[in-house]
Order: structure tokens, then C-alpha cells, then sequence
């Protein structure tokens, strides 16, 4: 039996059906019904709809040890893909109750149950910095400005860590910024309708990218094979936040974005982003954190993965291309 948690979000919905294709037993933590007909959204893409039923849904919660109890037996393989994700300082209490608690109850359950293999869903942002291209060496530095979803992600990974030491096997993974279809109102999502409702403003700086497929393939390769206590970045290639825009706009048939925005301007238009949410309390989208990441130019190495698997990235072009025609198919209504 297999163990998903964060089943009905962006990376988790995309793997259960992938397992559900090797025909393996699965069980799949969810927390609201309403999430459902995304993750069967997410089964179409693959022709995978009649699959959903084969699949095990259980009701738990990663911070309820009780019930998260009973999900775990029998339980032999655990993909922990559960987690919170947010740039905001004043949330910093629940990301560490989701993401680093959250994690040590999988942990701790894991090696009370005996469970053979544990495949933890990191991110890069976990990684420290570098001055060349950041890979599995690059070491997380504390004293650095690091924002609140980095800092949680980083707890996580070291309650996965210290896991090992107590008998558990496990794998890392640490992807970049994923793209894929179905979640259009949040992470990667919110570039495509971004750029569909018009966006004129396009940040400097550049990031790695990757395919939600490809995420979730290498995982699995991962797990099957004889490979423990490792961690391994996934990313398929560095490019300009620009570059990536224009793409997007280019296969919506719409105008890409032209005006360049600096750390001057990104701030100004944070402090209004401020001054929305404290007028009408819609989210706010706008942080510090997230303005010093999209002026800088990012640069990770994915060698790890492409030797150890042999492993070939989709061309980020093709899943842009691909991507935005799920966009174009299921928004049309949405676009401006």
C-alpha cells in the first residue's frame, strides 16, 4: 500500500494518478471533498477519469496523530507532497504547524509503521544560495534573509533527516518552480491567468523551471529504485521570468508584457497591494521575499538527477505550449 499526502493539491493530484496508471495500491489523504473535481480535472488530462475510483481517499489531517493513525496501516511506501505554501511573515505560525509538524507526525508515523521508503516533496527555496548554479551541495544558511516558507521547508527537511537516523529510508526532492495544468488560481497557475487578463509588468530577474510530469516520473523512478537517503534537485532548465512570460502570452494569443519591473517598482506596487488588502482583505500577493527572489538571476543544476536516472526533461517551450492549451480549452470565460 502507498501513501499520498497533499493528494488534491498541484503535485500530489498529478502523482496519484500516475500511480494509479501503474495499477498500485493507493491511498490518498484529502481533507475536503470540494478538491475532487480538480484532481479529476487533473485525471482527464491523462484519459484517467475511471482510474479515481481505484484510489483509497482518506479524510485525515497531517497535524491530527489520531487520525492520521489509521491511514497508516498497512501502509509500506509514503509520498509526502503535503504542504503550505506562503511568503507571509504574519502566517509563519501555521506554516510551521503544517510544514515542519506536519511533516514530523509523517515521520514519526512512518517509523512506527515500518514503512520500507519515504519520498519527501521539498523545494529549492530550502537550498541556500550560490554565486554559481545551486545543486544538492549548495547548504541552507541561516544567517541569511530567508523568508518563512523557505525556513518551514527547510524544518520539514530536517525531520525527514532525522528520520534517517532513526532507521527510516528516504528521498528528497527539491523541484523548482513546477509547471503544469488544472490549478489555474494559485502557484505557477497564476502566471498563465496573469498573462491572459493582460499583465504589463514582467520582474528582471530568472528562475528554474520544470514540468509537473516530470516531477512526479522522477519521483517514482526514485522510489523504485535502490536509491536512499539522498536528496535530488528537479529542475529542467534556468530561464527569464521574461522569457517564460512572452511564451505563455505567444500561445494565448495575447500581449506579452513590456514593461520591466525593477525592485523600486515592484515595492511600490507592493505597498498598494498592502493598501488593497487592508481596503477590501482580498490575499495579498506581494512580499519582500518574493520581490528579492524575482529580481535575481537564479540558477540551478539538475545533473544529479539526469545522471543517476538518465533521465530527459520535457523542453519547458513544449509544456508552456501544452499547458496553455488546457488554459485556453477551460478558461475561456476567465480571459479579458
Amino acid at each position: 500500500m502507498i501513501l499520498v499526502s497533499g493528494a488534491t493539491g498541484f503535485i500530489g493530484s498529478h502523482l496519484v494518478c500516475f500511480l494509479a496508471q501503474k495499477q498500485l495500491a493507493v491511498r490518498a489523504l484529502y481533507r475536503d471533498e470540494k478538491k475532487f473535481d480538480r484532481v479529476k480535472r487533473v485525471f482527464s488530462y491523462y484519459d484517467s477519469v475511471h482510474l479515481f475510483d481505484t484510489i483509497e481517499w482518506v479524510k485525515a489531517d497531517i497535524n491530527d496523530v489520531v487520525g492520521l493513525e489509521t491511514a497508516f496501516s498497512g501502509v509500506r511506501v509514503v509520498y509526502h507532497a503535503a504542504a503550505l505554501v506562503s511568503f507571509d511573515s504574519s502566517r509563519f505560525d501555521v506554516l510551521k504547524k503544517v510544514n515542519i509538524e506536519g511533516t514530523a507526525n509523517m515521520v514519526n508515523l512512518s517509523i512506527k509503521h515500518g514503512v520500507e521508503k519515504f519520498c519527501h516533496v521539498s523545494t529549492v527555496a530550502a537550498l541556500g544560495d550560490s554565486a554559481t548554479a545551486v545543486d544538492e551541495e549548495t547548504h541552507w544558511n541561516p544567517e541569511e534573509d530567508n523568508h518563512v516558507y523557505g525556513i518551514t521547508k527547510y524544518g520539514a527537511e530536517m525531520e525527514v533527516w532525522r528520520g534517517t537516523q532513526e532507521g527510516l529510508k528516504v528521498v528528497v526532492v527539491n523541484p523548482s518552480i513546477v509547471l503544469g495544468a488544472g490549478f489555474w488560481s494559485s502557484g505557477s497557475g497564476k502566471l498563465f491567468s496573469s498573462v491572459a487578463k493582460g499583465l504589463s509588468f514582467y520582474p528582471p530577474g530568472s528562475m528554474g523551471f520544470v514540468d509537473v510530469e516530470d516531477v512526479v516520473k522522477i519521483m517514482i523512478s526514485l522510489m523504485e529504485r535502490d536509491i536512499v537517503n539522498e536528496r535530488f534537485l528537479i529542475s529542467a532548465e534556468n530561464r527569464s521570468y521574461k522569457s517564460v512570460l512572452d511564451s505563455i502570452a505567444k500561445n494565448l494569443d495575447g500581449k506579452p508584457p513590456t514593461l520591466k519591473a525593477g525592485k523600486g517598482l515592484l515595492h511600490i506596487l507592493r505597498i498598494l497591494d498592502v493598501i488593497k488588502h487592508s481596503l477590501t482583505g482580498k490575499p495579498r500577493s506581494l512580499f519582500k521575499p518574493s520581490i528579492r527572489s524575482a529580481v535575481k538571476q537564479h540558477t540551478y543544476s539538475s545533473d544529479k538527477v539526469r545522471d543517476t536516472l538518465s533521465y530527459h526533461f520535457k523542453p519547458i517551450d513544449k509544456s508552456l505550449e501544452s499547458i496553455c492549451l488546457r488554459y485556453a480549452a477551460e478558461c475561456k470565460g476567465d480571459r479579458k
